[in-house]
């Protein structure tokens, strides 16, 4: 059974930093590209952020790029997002996702999905 397992999520002041992890089971961690994922309600789901098996390379939504990091630790099959900078409108359940393609295109591409951590950015 293949199991993602965010957490970190807190409620941190404006400009304050936080670091997501996600932990996996259940699968080839070191075969699979991760991402983590942005949800608000009444809004779309949002990428933020990838980082591929083949080549740990990483690309990150315009939204986030420069303030956030994702990086993988394939020993402890797990992957992090360090969150520097946040601000009210980073707002939101983040969770992490697994896919199977090196370069996955949308979130449709993505075969597995944590619950989500909820990150509350407020003074």
């Amino acid at each position: 059974q293949v199991q993602l397992v965010e957490s970190g999520g807190e409620l941190v002041q404006p400009g304050g930093s936080l670091r997501l992890s996600c932990a996996t089971s259940g699968l080839r961690f070191n075969l699979y590209t991760m991402a983590w994922f942005r949800q608000v309600p009444g809004k779309d789901r949002e990428f933020l952020a990838v980082i591929s098996y083949r080549d740990r390379r990483e690309n990150y939504a315009d939204s986030v790029r420069g303030r956030f990091t994702i990086s993988r630790d394939n020993a402890k099959n797990t992957v992090y997002l360090q969150m520097n900078s946040l601000r009210p409108e980073d707002t939101g359940i983040y969770s992490c996702a697994a896919s199977g393609r090196s370069r996955p295109s949308n979130s449709y591409d993505y075969e597995h999905w944590g619950q989500g951590t909820q990150v509350t950015v407020s003074s």
